[in-house]
């Protein structure tokens, strides 16, 4: 079965010393450890996070456990294709699927803990969930159609959308609560708010951009006969 890898586009601002920095460490880890331990790693520590979060409901110092378990992720999560990049040895469908539906599934988990956790509402939590996967499904479309597989938006990719997360537990553990527009509320669903409704523009806006392309690729020779006789006229 013929297939083609998609080209990566991942333009954060902390990439390119990212990309060195791992591929720094995939040169010393054992062979004994291969990228499937690497991904099993980051699976289970976004799962830890989301259970963190709902013990923090109890105990206000489990935000900053949560901390080390994206830390950990992060660990897992980034340096597994690295890994298998670095060694040569690349499977690109099934590195690709099965990194990302896991990363679903750890998405899920995390934010269903972190409005268990009681810092932020459900409704809040799967606006943001409802928003992301919305993306989540156009990056994979694109990826498929084009041939592109886009990590990042306006400079902010999954590391940085770990630290902002890190900051806002921080944050919270002091101030849970904002003021603003005449009432109290709560300062992970002002951010998830936010957070939900730049990831549904971008989501708008790269659908538009993806089918505008897509349409240009594969006129219908009518259109294609009519394109040309403009620039003729033209």
């Amino acid at each position: 079965m013929q297939f083609k890898d998609a080209r990566r586009e991942h333009h954060s601002l902390l990439a390119a010393a990212e990309k060195r920095l791992l591929v720094r460490i995939a040169e010393r880890i054992p062979q004994a450890i291969n990228s499937d331990h690497l991904t099993a790693i980051g699976f289970i520590a976004i799962v830890a996070a989301g259970l963190t979060y709902w013990y923090s409901r109890w105990n206000p110092f489990g935000l900053f456990a949560v901390i080390g378990w994206l830390a950990i992720n992060w660990f897992g999560d980034s340096l597994d294709g690295t890994l298998a990049r670095v060694r040569n040895q690349q499977r690109p469908r099934y590195g690709f699927y099965v990194d990302h539906i896991l990363d679903a599934f750890g998405m899920a988990a995390l934010f269903f803990g972190l409005a268990a956790s009681g810092y932020m509402s459900w409704i809040i939590s799967m606006l943001f969930l409802f928003s992301y996967f919305l993306l989540c499904i156009e990056i994979y479309l694109a990826t498929y159609t084009l041939g592109k597989f886009h990590l990042s938006f306006g400079g902010v990719g999954p590391t940085e959308l770990r630290i902002i997360l890190a900051i806002g537990n921080i944050t919270a553990f002091f101030r849970p609560m904002v003021h603003g527009l005449g009432g109290d509320y709560k300062l992970f669903d002002v951010g998830g708010v936010v957070a939900a409704m730049g990831i549904f523009v971008i989501t708008i806006y790269t659908a538009i951009t993806h089918a505008r392309a897509l349409y240009r690729m594969e006129l219908l020779p009518s259109a294609k006969s009519a394109k040309i006789a403009q620039r003729v006229t033209a």
